[in-house]
């Protein structure tokens, strides 16, 4: 879930729920000052719902294909909710409001002006629970970003350990590469000594082989 989205929703919730209680209030009112301050602080609310709105599409729309079907789902139930506000909003700002709701209320059959109030206490509870469990989620969030925070801090010191051990068994190898190379050297200094040492011993025996013959040739001669 993204970070953003969630801090749209969040605001969403908020405003949400304080322009049902403003309907709320405003509706008994008398058509005056007062109350049409409150219609200009609920229009002025909704147009700021309209924009969280369309922020949280674009940030949903943006997202991977599992977040983006979460968060899409999300924003069907608070577009339903923004209509029925500007539903109730619609009704509150009418110049004959009580009109109106009259009218709509024989219109539908239903003549029991108390059904309208507990139908705007049930949606705006049903507002308040939203935005406890978009609060919850937010501390279910930070609590997984800490955990990860953790796991990561975890991951870097198990990865400094593993290369101090690599830079020390490449020193080792450094250290097994130079004994190897004056083995070599040795070796090829041996080679060459038994080489010369062959061509000594050689010569001399052919110039003990040549003196033999000499010797000998000498004594059959005389």
């Amino acid at each position: 879930m993204s970070d953003v989205f969630e801090g749209y929703e969040r605001q969403y919730c908020e405003l949400s729920t304080n322009l049902s209680r403003k309907c709320h209030s405003a509706s008994p009112l008398p058509n005056g000052e007062e109350k049409n301050g409150k219609i200009a602080e609920i229009k002025s609310g909704i147009d700021e719902a309209d924009v969280l709105i369309r922020k949280m599409d674009l940030e949903a729309r943006s997202l991977q294909p599992s977040a983006k079907a979460v968060c899409l789902s999300k924003l069907r139930e608070y577009k339903s909710d923004l209509n029925q506000l500007k539903k109730d909003f619609k009704r509150v700002s009418s110049t004959d409001a009580k009109q109106s709701t009259r009218e709509e209320l024989m219109e539908s059959g239903v003549v029991d002006l108390h059904a309208v109030s507990a139908d705007q206490r049930e949606r705006m509870a049903m507002s308040v629970e939203r935005l406890d469990r978009s609060s919850d989620r937010i501390r279910e969030s930070r609590r997984i970003m800490l955990e990860t925070e953790e796991v990561a801090i975890s991951v870097v010191q198990d990865l400094s350990q593993q290369r101090q051990t690599l830079l020390h068994a490449h020193s080792k190898l450094h250290g097994v590469d130079d004994a190897i190379d004056k083995s070599k050297k040795v070796l090829t200094a041996m080679s060459r000594r038994m080489t010369r040492n062959k061509w000594i011993v050689t010569s001399v025996i052919v110039a003990l082989v040549l003196a033999i013959i000499l010797i000998i040739s000498y004594k059959l001669s005389h």
